[in-house]
């Protein structure tokens, strides 16, 4: 009888430490389960935001691939962005008076 009271007493401590640690580790240490899911679901939302980002990003350039498949819509996109020209061409650039910067319009 006096040996089970003594098992008992260590049986009770190991079950009690076992708890506050599982406790600790779960849901108060740095590193916790809670904490570390939480915040690896955070990042798989950006992620995924991200995706969507960039898929929608290719399937814009896709169409641009496409567009600029033909030499003419690719000479025309640079000489209406990046004001290139052929040779022997002269290029006018028209700017109409309501577009201009003066102290007026300021």
């Amino acid at each position: 009888m006096f040996k089970s009271m003594k098992l008992e007493k260590f049986k009770n401590i190991y079950i009690i430490t076992s708890a506050i640690f599982i406790i600790w580790m779960l849901f108060l240490d740095a590193n916790s389960w809670f904490y570390t899911h939480r915040e690896l679901n955070k990042q798989i939302e950006l992620l995924k935001d991200e995706i969507t980002t960039l898929k929608r990003d290719i399937k814009k350039d896709k169409i641009s691939i496409k567009r600029f498949s033909s030499m003419e819509e690719l000479e025309n996109y640079a000489r209406v962005h990046y004001f290139m020209k052929k040779e022997n061409e002269e290029i006018y650039i028209v700017e109409y008076a309501d577009s201009l910067k003066t102290s007026d319009n300021e």
